[in-house]
């Protein structure tokens, strides 16, 4: 670089974890609006989830055990199986399967009503809403959770979970958080601790 130069401008800082700073989830993080998904894209995730669908209640397992082995800290929401270690106790706890149908339902009825944006939006709403005011849930766990169950996805249906379903799939999940933040947002949501991941 010559004397004349000056060195670049630094870099800005990243921007903060999942949309949440100094405890509260910030609004001017949050795009105006998801990512519409195309017919294309809709006819790609009604496909393959009707395959996992098939066996929801066992890939919803998975995604739950998973989750909380990798981070564990999510299992203080659930008083049922927080003190659970084992993955084999895990599996074999109902709480844990009747959540996992309960997540697998509630994705199902997003993707049986992609067609609907104000449907979805609904949904959606009362989940974020039921986690932010009743069961105190970090917004981030959603983020978490959204890319524990494409990774299972992925490795349990290799067939059907290429690159290209990957993306959709991320960018389905992607609305799914914008949805259920904007919920928590709504409520007023401010964050209880820090020490969630």
């Amino acid at each position: 670089m010559s004397r004349r130069e000056s060195p670049p401008p630094p870099s800005p800082p990243p921007p903060p974890l999942l949309g949440v700073r100094g405890g509260e989830m910030e609004r001017e993080d949050r795009p105006e609006r998801a990512e519409p998904l195309s017919d294309a894209e809709r006819e790609i995730i009604q496909d393959t989830w009707g395959r996992v669908y098939e066996n929801c209640e066992d890939v919803g397992v998975s995604v739950l055990i998973r989750f909380f082995v990798n981070f564990p800290s999510a299992k203080q929401y659930f008083s049922q199986f927080q003190d659970m270690e084992d993955p084999e106790e895990m599996e074999r706890s109902s709480q844990l399967r009747h959540h996992a149908r309960r997540v697998m339902n509630a994705i199902n009825t997003v993707v049986e009503n992609l067609h609907d944006p104000e449907k979805v939006s609904s949904v959606l709403a009362l989940v974020g809403k039921a986690h932010a005011i009743k069961h105190k849930v970090e917004p981030m766990y959603f983020k978490i959770l959204s890319g524990v169950m494409l990774e299972v996805l992925s490795e349990d249906f290799p067939e059907c979970f290429t690159a290209e379903v990957q993306m959709v799939w991320s960018k389905l999940m992607g609305a799914v958080y914008w949805h259920v933040t904007g919920a928590y947002t709504e409520a007023g949501w401010v964050q209880v601790s820090s020490s969630a991941v």
